[in-house]
């Protein structure tokens, strides 16, 4: 069901839906960005519309809703373990498509990777509902439509917003009372036809041991700086540290977090002993490119990658990942070809 709205109406279904959710989406933060003279445009709580930044993609996604870049497990006080007083209020976030299907392969690393799961992430996960955000064109460096994740059917409600109104989609029976007064129109949330750039994925059934020691490496090696800028805009990149803190003032208090890290983040892979995997940040390159498109997809059937394009957005050398998967697909071609030049 569809409904056209005016931006002071849907206002006001905000304010009513904010008695039960903390509600999330990308706004625009002035002069917050990379430079002085760029903004930055990351997930908040809004109480508005007008706050909602929706002609611009974020530069960093909605990931950090439900997996925080800091959070603490618990709290050390003497010999007693402390869990923190958890916010039980639900979430409703406005995502693009690419970002919701970014939340189901968190689901699966959280939720559906081994006999446990993830007891921090699914408390935040079961409250939480989506809202879609149409995409009308794509967005620079975005390759959506290759990687399949440019639509999506996993939502309550789909939006479209324009200057003064917005077009909703209501899926979900919670929310379908609210417009029962609203004018009702045929609409669903437009998505992305075609990118500006396209990306061939390699047939993971013959990439098995293929490019571990190819020189395509080197170039990655040269160029990355290991800022982990990739990792940490990326919405499906799920590692982490933990980190035991504990106070000047009081030696026997402390607590223990997990903080967001990365593969190509320096100290990321060391182990007691004073050992380190993977120092070189062109092997660092190849871990993740082979977890991304090869790892992931043998475990669960589908890319951890999902084409959003934010970590060439953001990286301070240009590399690119899209790129390098088109790399990989021709490598995997041209050793197939050698192959079969030799029978």
């Amino acid at each position: 069901m569809g409904y056209e709205i005016t931006n002071k109406k849907f206002n006001s279904y905000l304010e009513k839906w904010s008695e039960d959710y903390d509600i999330y989406a990308p706004i625009r933060i002035i002069a917050g960005g990379r430079y002085s003279d760029t903004d930055n445009i990351r997930y908040s709580k809004v109480s508005t519309v007008e706050e909602i930044e929706y002609k611009s993609k974020s530069d960093f996604s909605a990931k950090e809703v439900l997996f925080p870049v800091t959070e603490t497990l618990f709290n050390i006080l003497d010999d007693h373990l402390i869990e923190p007083k958890y916010n039980e209020r639900k979430s409703l976030i406005f995502l693009r498509s690419c970002d919701i299907h970014a939340m189901e392969r968190l689901d699966k690393i959280f939720l559906n990777n081994g006999e446990c799961p993830d007891y921090y992430y699914k408390r935040r996960r079961d409250n939480a509902k989506f809202i879609l955000m149409g995409c009308t064109n794509s967005f620079e460096n975005c390759f959506c439509v290759s990687m399949g994740t440019n639509r999506t059917d996993n939502y309550s409600m789909g939006i479209q917003f324009y200057e003064d109104k917005v077009h909703i989609e209501v899926k979900d029976e919670i929310f379908q009372s609210y417009f029962n007064d609203d004018k009702e129109i045929e609409f669903t949330p437009p998505y992305v036809k075609e990118n500006f750039y396209n990306v061939t994925l390699p047939d993971i059934e013959l990439l098995d041991n293929v490019l571990f020691d190819d020189d395509m490496w080197e170039d990655y090696a040269d160029r990355c700086i290991a800022c982990g800028r990739c990792n940490f805009s990326c919405p499906t990149c799920s590692c982490f540290t933990i980190t035991d803190i504990h106070y000047k003032e009081n030696p026997r208090n402390g607590e223990r977090r997990r903080v967001w890290s990365g593969c190509q983040v320096d100290k990321f892979t060391d182990i007691a002993g004073g050992h380190t995997f993977r120092e070189d940040h062109g092997s660092r390159m190849r871990f993740k490119t082979m977890h991304k498109i090869y790892d992931f997809e043998k475990r669960f059937g589908q890319t951890m990658c999902v084409g959003c394009g934010r970590c060439d957005d953001r990286c301070p050398e240009y590399i690119s990942f899209a790129k390098c998967i088109n790399t990989v697909s021709e490598k995997v071609k041209a050793s197939e070809r050698i192959k079969e030049g030799a029978k």
